[in-house]
């Protein structure tokens, strides 16, 4: 054998028991669990629980108020700071993620238990509150899952390797919390439901308690963003810009949740208005969480450039507290600032994009089961089978289309491309709403309903699966393009931070609107509602090829050749 056939031979022997040991290693398992416990309570929360209110003839106004518990999500880097750096007190002992985990994973195991003892119809107003701890318990298992995940990985459990099991139990568990559920649910109702996967959230908790973790860690004394180096910008200003983003974050927070708690305890006749409350303070959340912060990033990033308000000379923290303020600041506000002030006046279609491109998803993604299951009548089942296993189908081979469009057109033609169909996918559904009539005549015209109907499904079903089809190959090559464009646009040094800020601003507008989008349904039908969501797509769509213009006229910018006094000047 020659010593090249030889080292091969070796490198393969090495790369299989690097598989086996990693296989057989004890993080891999608890990822498993972790990556199971992630995708459980969202499914529930944000998509199941629907199904059930539904089922108890909640009416949709008071389902779209209820949805804002979705915010939970969108606004959980705010708290992630505090989450990354420290134990929770009194559960250090546990280690630095287990004190997290185990508060946050016994709250969700006890809060599904105590829903499936509660009746929607009698007691919507404690259920919406333990549905909101809920959220937010979630959304801090999530940062904590994330965190622990780089911590653990090694040679061995790789994070890639520690990545992809993540995502093979977050989809177990989104299966089990919807087709399943909703199987289960036809045979044995939801409070049966609710109770299995409450005890299987406290499965998981033991999970945790076998799990490895790191030592309790504070905040470092070093400077790890270069904050007081001479150059950088004042302690007082950084405290003042942080303090004005903080109160204009907690105020949309607090105005939210005051709706939300006014809408769910008041009867429905004194409820404050939803659609209201979003032409007056929809537009207010926006320019508080996103528009003046970035102001605020573009004014620091310009004054550190000119070297206005800079330190002299470098300086030391003079306590934990300071230290505490540089993360917070180095976490929240610098990420920003560095995005701002790279992108210029660009950063207002870029974000503008952002907050735009999945809004005819999101913002209807709540209504979908009180439409199959109650405008539609299909059963359960029926809509386990369509939505979910036939669903999750489709979703896989519209993010299977984006790659191939990737390499065929480019990154901005498929982002402009989803942007568009996933507006159209609106029209299937407002046909869906008025019977099907277009729906029919294309697929008996294709033999679609001939090919659904050898696996048993009569043209009713076939409908459903036909419109569910188009929706969730426009959604997964949509959201796949957008994960892309979002990835680029991230710089190298902020990029976990930039990106979960941006993919938090994706839920913003989308969350904002369904409490006005549920009275839109009760006042004129669903079919309208999806005319009205295409057309907002369209937003999307002039957007992104407005961003697909300026990224090619950057390129060429980047590419230009020299102009003639320049070349003279190499000469």
């Amino acid at each position: 054998m020659t010593d090249t056939a030889a080292t091969e031979q070796r490198r393969k022997l090495k790369g299989f028991a690097l598989l086996g040991a990693a296989l057989t290693n004890r993080k891999i398992g608890v990822m498993l669990a972790f990556g199971f416990a992630a995708g459980l309570p969202y499914a529930l929360l944000l998509g199941t629980l629907y199904a059930w209110l539904s089922d108890a003839q909640v009416d949709l106004e008071t389902m779209g108020v209820f949805s804002l518990i979705g915010l939970a999500y969108a606004f959980k880097f705010l708290w992630s700071p505090v989450i990354d750096r420290t134990a929770l007190p009194g559960m250090s002992r546990f280690g630095r993620r287990r004190s997290w985990l185990i508060p946050a994973q016994a709250a969700l195991g006890v809060i599904l238990i105590v829903l499936s003892m509660l009746n929607p119809q009698t007691s919507l107003g404690w259920f919406s509150l333990l549905a909101g701890f809920g959220a937010f318990a979630s959304a801090t298992q999530d940062i904590t899952i994330d965190a622990w995940r780089v911590d653990q990985a090694d040679d061995v459990a790789t994070l890639d390797i520690l990545s992809t099991v993540y995502q093979l139990g977050y989809r177990i568990a989104a299966l089990a919390g919807s087709a399943l559920a909703l199987i289960v649910a036809e045979r044995t109702g939801w409070p049966a439901v609710y109770f299995g996967m409450g005890v299987a959230m406290l499965v998981v908790l033991g999970v945790t308690f076998l799990a490895p973790d790191s030592d309790r860690v504070t905040i470092a004394n070093e400077d790890e963003h270069g904050l007081r180096e001479a150059g950088a910008l004042t302690p007082a200003v950084r405290r003042t810009a942080l303090a004005i983003v903080g109160v204009l974050w907690g105020w949309a927070l607090v105005t939210v949740i005051v709706f939300m708690v006014r809408s769910l305890g008041a009867a429905p006749e004194d409820r404050p208005n939803p659609t209201e409350f979003i032409q007056l303070y929809g537009p207010l959340i926006v320019v508080a969480t996103v528009i003046v912060p970035s102001i605020i990033a573009a004014v620091l990033d310009h004054w550190q450039r000119t070297g206005r308000h800079v330190n002299p000379a470098a300086i030391t923290a003079a306590s934990r507290l300071d230290r505490a303020i540089d993360h917070g600041y180095g976490a929240l506000i610098l990420p920003l600032s560095e995005l701002v002030g790279r992108l210029k006046w660009a950063a207002i279609l870029v974000l503008a994009l952002i907050l735009s491109y999945r809004f005819t998803d999101a913002v209807w993604g709540t209504f979908a089961y009180p439409f199959y299951l109650g405008e539609l009548a299909y059963t359960n089942d029926e809509v386990a089978v369509a939505s979910k296993f036939f669903g999750v189908g489709m979703t896989m081979l519209g993010i299977t289309l984006a790659a191939v469009l990737f390499s065929w057109i480019g990154r901005m033609a498929t982002v402009v491309l989803g942007a568009a169909i996933a507006a159209a996918s609106n029209l299937l559904y407002a046909d869906l709403a008025l019977g099907g009539g277009g729906l029919d005549a294309f697929g008996r015209a294709t033999g679609l309903y001939w090919l659904f109907g050898l696996f048993g499904s009569d043209e009713r079903l076939s409908r459903l699966l036909l419109a569910i089809s188009g929706e969730n190959i426009a959604g997964g090559l949509a959201g796949a393009a957008f994960v892309a464009y979002l990835s680029s646009i991230a710089s190298k040094r902020y990029s976990a931070v930039q990106y979960a800020l941006l993919s938090s601003l994706t839920f913003l507008v989308g969350s904002l609107g369904r409490g006005a989008l549920g009275e839109a349904i009760e006042v004129h039908g669903y079919a309208w509602v999806f005319y009205l969501t295409a057309a907002i797509g369209l937003i999307a769509v002039v957007l992104s090829i407005l961003e697909w213009m300026r990224e090619r006229a950057s390129r060429y910018r980047d590419v230009a050749p020299p102009t003639r006094p320049e070349a003279e000047a190499a000469v």
